[in-house]
């Protein structure tokens, strides 16, 4: 995990080459039974970067590192950066000093050989771990749609509402993101609310996000992307109806800024853009396992934890086989929606249980 952009290209190098030294030693069986794989989690910011802007930076990353899927973290460093590698640290709080090292590249000679030295003590380190069954309520999943159509509202965000409802009922918790797509059915998530303060934070979170267009002068109810539109969404309303399902029935448990981290199980708000690449990095950040990803345009996109894709319709489903995971199409098709949620449920568990998403 850069802690600034000016190493990405190290932490490239350093993962680059830790894969090359397992697969020469064991022809990475032991990354393939104990680990799933081995990233680096690269971007452009933790530099010239100032006040919430740079804040908000330094918590996603800060969410990146502690995230429950990853078994060992090496944060690699400049060391100049506006990003200072010890208070970074500090953010952490008590984490597991085992599992999480630091690397200040400016303060070593060959940072190559010092990252592999701490990289094969995290890897021997996490390859020991071992899977073990946990309960449904353990399971943390983000709600998520782009390149939505006519069909988004029809078909796949209600089938994913209906596995957040479940999810729900078993215990479990789910994320509804996207607050510019709520503009227009943010009532039906307000009076969801169990409490007069979640209710009270839902309406400061649309209405933040509001008055941030409209302070910038742009409109708010412009969001309705091209593809939205030619796909069938003619406003912002049809747009926000559709987001909403995604989130089913259940009722609103808790309410998160950007970068916060998951404290209440049940259904919970994040405050986080339309964006694809913003919003499912968000839920990922505030401690989801995997995200649930809605399309009826299609999109390659994955966050940095499993990203399942949902098409809304058999064609899309049939043409992007190397993209879509799950066919919700299958409605407009004559099959029930009580049928395909059972089948949903099991995918959704087998990827959380460790079975890839796609077969790559």
């Amino acid at each position: 995990m850069p802690t600034v952009g000016c190493v990405n290209g190290i932490a490239e190098k350093l993962v680059a080459k830790l894969k090359a030294e397992l697969s020469l030693t064991s022809h990475l069986s032991s990354l393939t039974s104990h680990i799933d794989n081995i990233y680096a989690w690269h971007h452009n910011y933790g530099c010239s970067q100032l006040s919430e802007d740079h804040e908000n930076t330094r918590k996603v990353l800060r969410d990146i590192c502690l995230h429950p899927n990853a078994g060992a973290v090496l944060v690699l460093s400049l060391g100049c950066e506006n990003n200072q590698p010890e208070d970074f640290m500090a953010m952490l709080g008590d984490y597991d000093k085992d599992r999480i090292k630091l690397l200040v590249t400016q303060r070593v000679d060959d940072e190559i050989e010092a990252g592999m030295q701490m990289l094969r003590g995290l890897y021997n380190i996490a390859s020991q771990d071992k899977r073990t069954e946990v309960p449904v309520s353990k399971l943390r999943v983000g709600l998520k749609c782009g390149g939505s159509d006519g069909f988004s509202g029809i078909t796949a965000n209600p089938l994913v509402g209906e596995f957040s409802d479940w999810l729900v009922a078993q215990g479990g918790t789910s994320v509804l993101t996207e607050v510019p797509e709520m503009f227009g059915a943010e009532t039906i998530l307000m009076n969801r609310c169990t409490s007069k303060e979640l209710f009270d934070q839902t309406v400061a979170m649309v209405n933040n996000f509001k008055n941030y267009f409209l302070s910038h002068g742009e409109p708010v109810g412009e969001n309705p992307s091209p593809g939205n539109k030619a796909g069938g969404i003619s406003t912002l309303e049809d747009k926000a109806l559709g987001c909403t399902q995604k989130c089913g029935k259940a009722p609103v448990n808790g309410v998160m800024a950007y970068g916060d981290r998951l404290q209440n199980p049940g259904l919970n708000l994040l405050s986080a853009p339309g964006n694809d690449l913003v919003a499912s990095t968000a839920l990922a950040a505030c401690g989801c396992h995997l995200v649930l990803f809605t399309t009826g345009r299609g999109t390659p996109f994955g966050t940095f934890v499993p990203t399942m894709k949902i098409a809304t319709n058999p064609d899309l489903a049939s043409r992007k086989l190397n993209w879509i995971d799950f066919s919700a199409g299958q409605l407009l098709e004559g099959r029930t929606m009580q049928e395909i949620v059972s089948e949903f449920i099991d995918k959704v568990l087998a990827v959380a249980s460790g079975e890839p998403a796609k077969e790559s």
